[in-house]
């Protein structure tokens, strides 16, 4: 993999990788849900096309979960990338709680055009 800037634009709800140059080549779309508890909630990884096969969607969904230790935030991910990414890295991405899941899901449901 190339090296990769990962930096977290909390307002926009993206987790950004960025190449060499500085150009964004992939993301993480995401927001915070409040209730019923704090929470992390992917809903959509985009790696660039040139830029696939690098493991640069690894590398955010890894800084992901390493944001949310860092924050004692947990994730709850939509995003079908991230689910499979969880499940192969248990050790690094512990398991949702099903009540944030659903709480993330209604959420969703709520803000149709935000994603």
């Amino acid at each position: 993999m190339s090296d990769i800037e990962i930096r977290d634009d909390r307002a926009a709800g993206r987790l950004e990788a960025l190449g060499d140059g500085g150009e964004v080549v992939g993301h993480i779309e995401y927001f915070v849900l409040e209730s019923p508890a704090p929470a992390l909630v992917p809903v959509h990884t985009l790696v660039e096309p040139a830029h696939e096969g690098k493991g640069i969607a690894g590398s955010l969904a890894r800084e992901l979960y390493a944001a949310s230790g860092r924050e004692g935030i947990p994730v709850a991910p939509l995003c079908p990338y991230v689910v499979k990414w969880a499940e192969r890295h248990p050790e690094e991405a512990p398991a949702a709680d099903p009540e944030l899941l659903r709480a993330a899901k209604d959420w969703l449901r709520a803000h149709p055009g935000r994603f």
